[in-house]
């Protein structure tokens, strides 16, 4: 290379690429050449650097080895529930006591502070009950527009108002209970923790609840 075309650390780094056997030539460079540890910045050498980088990558590596099974240990306790939930809305002997029963086991199964439900189009038998009571048209809309779990801060949502204490619900979950396009009902869950429903946490098992919900109220729908 000339002066007007100096060598640039591309060059080298394309040489070394090109030449697999310079350093197996000349080992005793490998041994020499100082880098700056990001630890204190003392000069190591390249092995060192090289040790040091590996030792960051088994790291990381076992933190995110350790975050997988910590969500699948969550996931498993959260299924094991889900599972106890189901079983009981199965013993439940009468229709008309399986909205409390589902509420209530939701409620002890996974430490929701509260929980409501509303049903309307119900046979004429169950008109009367206390779960078909106050459902106002907004409220059906609201059931009907979501496509998905609605998860975050209570904005003041008139649903929030069949819970036994709406002031302290800070943040909801809302699940729509319908069968195919048919919208029924509505289950609300609230925390007086804002941050304990977010809009971006992961909706898999409260879709499964509201799934379950669903069939297991069918019973009650008008004919």
């Amino acid at each position: 290379m000339d002066a007007m075309n100096p060598i640039t650390e591309e060059d080298i780094a394309e040489f070394l690429i090109q030449t697999p056997g310079f350093f197996e030539r000349h080992a005793e460079l490998l041994a020499a050449a100082q880098l700056t540890s990001p630890h204190g910045g003392r000069a190591v050498s390249l092995q060192e650097r090289q040790a040091e980088m590996l030792r960051e990558k088994i790291k990381l590596l076992e933190r995110r080895l350790m975050e997988f099974m910590r969500y699948g240990n969550e996931n498993m306790l959260i299924g094991d529930k889900l599972h106890v939930w189901a079983r009981q809305l199965f013993l439940v002997p009468h229709a008309a006591d399986m909205p409390n029963v589902l509420v209530d086991e939701l409620r002890r199964q996974f430490d929701v502070p509260q929980a409501a439900i509303r049903l309307w189009n119900v046979a004429d038998v169950y008109q009367n009950e206390p779960f078909c009571q106050g459902v106002t048209d907004d409220g059906k809309s609201l059931a009907n527009s979501l496509t998905a779990p609605y998860c975050g801060v209570n904005t003041g949502l008139e649903v929030v108002q069949w819970l036994a204490d709406p002031e302290t619900a800070a943040s909801v979950v809302l699940l729509p209970l319908r069968l195919g396009e048919a919208t029924f009902g509505l289950l609300v869950l609230a925390s007086p923790d804002s941050t304990r429903y977010q809009a971006d946490m992961a909706t898999d098992f409260l879709e499964r609840i509201a799934e379950l919900a669903s069939a297991a109220l069918s019973h009650l729908r008008a004919a």
